[in-house]
């Protein structure tokens, strides 16, 4: 698939406000802090973000104006121009660095909280229930991070990766965290994994 500069521009611009995304719990966390947690992550999204456009603006496109992506990849676009991308090139793994590494840190002080919290519980059934909660999100965040970093590590270094492989990793980005998600907590809540064992024994006519 391809696709034109002009729809990347505005792809860059608006579609991309998520690339500073965390995920941090807090055990009883005020309505007032809860917001301005999320101002913050949204002021840091657009900081970071809104920078590459106009990066991917300033340079002169010569030759061809399809992008040979599925989306609009902030790589595959510089890629195209006819200029040094030095620049484009140093800032988007800059940003990918600092929001992974940021990210990773707020989280391993978020459940270091939380698990402090948890050995406090009296009982112990609740502490496991807690502890088998965590392992859910811990596995919803490398299924995000995983091929995200795989992602933007081959774009930059792999110059000897096929374009196919960049693609599909870049793609395996997008669509398999919103995909796995819901089947990683319906397989480790033990609620929605009754109901949907009673569902397919009913239509078994399974007593």
């Amino acid at each position: 698939m391809r696709l034109r500069l002009a729809g990347c521009e505005r792809q860059e611009r608006c579609g991309r406000g998520s690339a500073g995304r965390g995920v941090s719990r807090g055990v009883s966390v005020a309505e007032a802090l809860l917001a301005q947690v999320g101002l913050a992550v949204v002021a840091r999204a657009v900081a970071l973000v809104t920078p590459l456009p106009v990066l991917a603006r300033g340079l002169p496109f010569c030759a061809s104006h399809e992008v040979p992506h599925t989306y609009c990849q902030h790589m595959a676009v510089v890629k195209l121009a006819c200029a040094d991308v030095t620049l484009n090139s140093h800032y988007g793994l800059g940003v990918a660095l600092y929001v992974g590494v940021s990210d990773i840190l707020l989280i391993a002080a978020s459940y270091g909280l939380i698990l402090r919290a948890v050995l406090r519980l009296p009982s112990r059934e609740a502490r496991l229930k807690a502890f088998h909660t965590c392992g859910s999100h811990l596995c919803v965040i490398l299924i995000a991070f995983v091929p995200g970093l795989f992602s933007i590590l081959t774009h930059r270094f792999g110059h000897r990766v096929a374009p196919q492989v960049r693609i599909l990793l870049a793609n395996l980005y997008l669509l398999v965290p919103p995909t796995l998600n819901p089947i990683v907590y319906g397989v480790r809540t033990k609620e929605i994994r009754g109901r949907v064992w009673r569902m397919f024994r009913r239509r078994k006519g399974l007593p």
